[in-house]
């Protein structure tokens, strides 16, 4: 009985370790190909378009003849800041208070997280119709880049605040009630415990807003436009790099100098997560000496 016993136990323990073993090998080869296409990707975008970054790419004016890339670099930039400035506040507020002031499990939050879960999956050009008609159109701003970047914050203010709810859930309850313990207020536990535990997070849920932005075309055609300039105020029209390398590459001239406009967004798009780590680091660190 116990010989029985002990070779039905060498066959459970040698199955176990085969589904283990294929189990393993999956995980390392799917790792594999995904490394291998990113390589592949970063690296035919590198060898296409290195050759034509050149200074004339670089310079303040646009024109036929250099096809500069700076404005839209500059716009770029402009746009993800504001952009941030209004969808940032707005979605770890309201993360804040389903998670931290809403009674859970109530019927509000489970509307509230069923609206944002739908809206992440809205495909961007629904988004660019929409602002060309409440921005640009209703509202009278034109195509612009405050118009943009408004749109642009429609369309990430679901993610950093489902990002930052997850943040703060995942914080333990055990911090909350040691600080209620002590005798601090709710918003003094948000504010100074809660909040800083989830710091990185929430950094990386607008980290992926920021890719996004940066990232983005058709809902910014038609709310800021394709004017190759710096927009010298949030009512001036303005390309973004994607859209700089998107009208490059339709107008079939200046193909090289797509690609070397892939090249700088795809170093500004690595620039911006490195920022971001770092900055979740010092966070985390600063948190956990004090």
């Amino acid at each position: 009985m116990s010989a029985r016993r002990a070779e039905t136990g060498d066959k459970t323990w040698s199955k176990a370790k085969a589904i283990s073993l294929m189990l393993r090998l999956v995980s390392w080869g799917s790792a594999i190909i995904t490394f291998v296409i990113l390589f592949l990707i970063i690296g035919y975008i590198l060898v296409k378009g290195i050759p034509y970054l050149r200074p004339s790419l670089f310079e303040l004016d646009y024109n036929t003849e250099n096809v500069s890339l700076m404005p839209a670099a500059l716009t770029t930039l402009m746009c993800v800041g504001l952009s941030l400035i209004i969808a940032a506040p707005l979605g770890i507020f309201a993360a804040i208070y389903l998670v931290e002031y809403a009674p859970r499990g109530s019927r509000l939050v489970k509307a509230v997280r069923m609206m944002a879960e739908t809206l992440s999956g809205i495909p961007s050009i629904i988004y660019g119709l929409f602002g060309s008609l409440f921005f640009v159109i209703w509202l009278g701003w034109g195509l612009s880049l405050l118009a943009g970047s408004c749109t642009l914050a429609i369309m990430i203010l679901p993610l950093i605040m489902r990002s930052t709810e997850e943040s703060l859930k995942s914080v333990p309850d055990s911090f909350r009630e040691g600080a209620f313990g002590l005798g601090a207020g709710r918003l003094r536990t948000v504010f100074r415990i809660v909040l800083p535990a989830a710091a990185p997070g929430i950094l990386a849920g607008i980290l992926l807003g920021v890719g996004r932005i940066v990232g983005e075309t058709a809902a910014l055609i038609y709310t800021a436009g394709s004017m190759a300039q710096i927009p010298t105020t949030p009512m001036a029209s303005g390309r973004t790099l994607s859209i700089h390398m998107y009208a490059l590459s339709s107008q079939g001239l200046y193909t090289g100098q797509a690609y070397a406009t892939a090249v700088v967004l795809l170093v500004l798009v690595i620039g911006i997560n490195a920022l971001s780590s770092l900055i979740a680091k010092r966070l985390t660190g600063r948190w956990n000496d004090g």
